[in-house]
């Protein structure tokens, strides 16, 4: 069985005392160990800040952009191999791993394109000069400088590669080095990004550092030149903000968390029509794909009272032809869930929200494995809007005049989707929820080759208000804001000029 390690001040090295197995959630069989115990964190974070900060912040960002490009291609190169991971260690369908691996080389390569952009300046300049008084001599101009400091990102187990990448390629784009620490459950694909990346000595040493295990003290080591981002259950993300050195230091902290994403028909749509069919499409995908361990998953089917019966049967129809099993299966379209925690909240979590178990979980279940047939509820009670199942499970719910106040009562949301030709309709329901969301998805089947919802794109922002934990990351060029420090420069303009280039 494999001992996975921490990559930490430029070495590899194995945590002591008991360590936590990894295993194939589909077969349950054991694939490796990893433990943090013992290792020296707060050695990790300064040589991260001493060595890999000055490193990065030497360079221009055209070539930081250039080492994006350099870890896109290592991973392209490991493509196949962290697919199988993905498959083993994350209960992944090939379709599945793939959407993750390609997601994380398709992140690198579009910040390394923006990089092309602001070119051989190591910092931002902010918007234009401000003359400040009747001299014109008299000058003021922004800027934005990279925090000397390290960002730290504590990542989920349903994106181990994707999940890595974005965060990675912003912060260092930015110029911050980053010390990133994958779930333990699914940590195999981003142990062996690490490992091709070290070996191949990609990066100047300390901008890019692995810790596998539990944080243990990480957050606690945290100071004001620190950055933390952070992917997981909104009770961590409180956890997080509430420590004292994050309040003490104002530890600049980015959390997503949970999210009750909706997708809405609009009264206008027809059953059969293209539109009726490309929302079904997106529903069935977002229960299905992953698993429906997505942060943007569609967890409620908000659709005009009318039509809900046939909506109902349709997607019970399109349920009824997903395989679910060992995702080596070529046949299999839907593999387990990551974990047995996992598997158990899901359970209790659909006996939480109450309604009418529509369809779901009847099929026959293997003797191993954490598998969860995808779960359709009817329901009106306000558990729907008030707890997230982080599985394949959604809930019909009907409306008869405005969708919107459905919506806007999960309390905050990454994206929610709307289906409808009706400019008007769209016009009232997209500036009604957009306050409740960081993104809105206007369905159309006429768009070619949509990714649907549940699909991340680094070129627009992903993070949300209130539940979905009050974040924003990537979002292109606004990605960067968050390992800069913007800061007012006054004085003479010839000299601010020459200063910024």
């Amino acid at each position: 069985m494999i001992q996975l390690r921490s990559y930490l001040g430029g070495q590899w090295l194995a945590g002591s005392g008991s360590p936590q197995t990894l295993l194939n959630p589909a077969t349950e069989e054991p694939l490796a160990n990893a433990s943090s115990v013992g290792l020296d964190l707060r050695g990790a974070l300064e040589h991260a800040r001493t060595r890999g900060g000055p490193a990065l912040r030497a360079l221009t960002f055209a070539e930081r952009g250039a080492l994006l490009k350099a870890m896109a291609d290592a991973m392209q190169g490991e493509r196949d191999r962290l697919i199988e991971l993905g498959i083993a260690n994350g209960g992944n369908t090939r379709s599945d791993a793939k959407f993750d691996v390609d997601g994380a080389i398709a992140t690198l390569l579009e910040y390394s394109e923006i990089s092309k952009a602001l070119g051989a300046r190591k910092f931002l300049v902010d918007g234009e000069g401000i003359q400040l008084g009747r001299s014109a001599r008299f000058h003021g101009q922004h800027i934005a400088v990279p925090r000397h400091g390290v960002a730290v990102h504590v990542n989920a187990f349903n994106f181990p590669a994707w999940g890595f990448a974005e965060k990675a390629a912003v912060a260092l784009l930015a110029g911050m080095p980053v010390l990133a620490k994958p779930a333990t459950s699914s940590a195999m694909v981003a142990h062996r990004i690490m490992e091709v990346l070290a070996a191949k000595k990609i990066l100047p040493e300390g901008a890019l550092s692995l810790l596998v295990g539990s944080p243990g003290e990480l957050v606690s080591l945290l100071g004001a030149q620190d950055v933390l981002a952070f992917t997981g259950s909104g009770d961590t993300g409180v956890r997080i903000r509430s420590a004292r050195n994050v309040i003490e230091f104002s530890v600049r902290v980015n959390i997503e968390a949970d999210s009750l994403n909706a997708a809405v028909l609009g009264a206008d749509v027809e059953p059969r029509s293209d539109m009726y069919e490309l929302f079904l499409k997106d529903v069935v995908r977002d229960m299905t794909q992953k698993a429906g361990q997505k942060c943007t998953a569609i967890r409620r089917i908000v659709v005009p009272k009318d039509v809900i019966d046939e909506v109902k049967s349709d997607l019970i129809e399109l349920l009824a032809t997903v395989k679910v099993g060992n995702p080596a299966d070529e046949d299999v379209r839907m593999g387990p869930l990551a974990t047995a925690s996992q598997l158990s909240d899901a359970r209790s979590g659909i006996e939480r929200l109450g309604g009418t178990v529509v369809f779901g979980d009847k099929q026959e279940k293997p003797a191993k494995g954490f598998f969860l047939s995808p779960v359709l509820v009817q329901s009106t009670g306000d558990a729907v809007h008030e707890h997230e199942v982080f599985g394949p499970v959604a809930s019909l719910l009907p409306y008869s005049e405005n969708p919107a106040q459905i919506v806007a009562r999960g309390n905050g949301g990454l994206v929610s989707s709307i289906y409808s030709e009706d400019q008007a309709f769209v016009e009232q329901v997209v500036v009604e929820i957009a306050p409740h969301h960081g993104r809105v998805f206007l369905g159309h089947h006429k768009i070619e080759l949509s990714p649907g919802p549940g699909t991340v794109l680094p070129q627009l922002v992903h993070g949300g208000p209130g539940r979905a934990g009050g974040g924003e990351e990537l979002g292109g060029p606004r990605g960067l804001a968050f390992y800069v420090q913007r800061v007012a420069l006054e004085g003479s303009r010839p000299v601010i000029q020459k200063l910024i280039g």
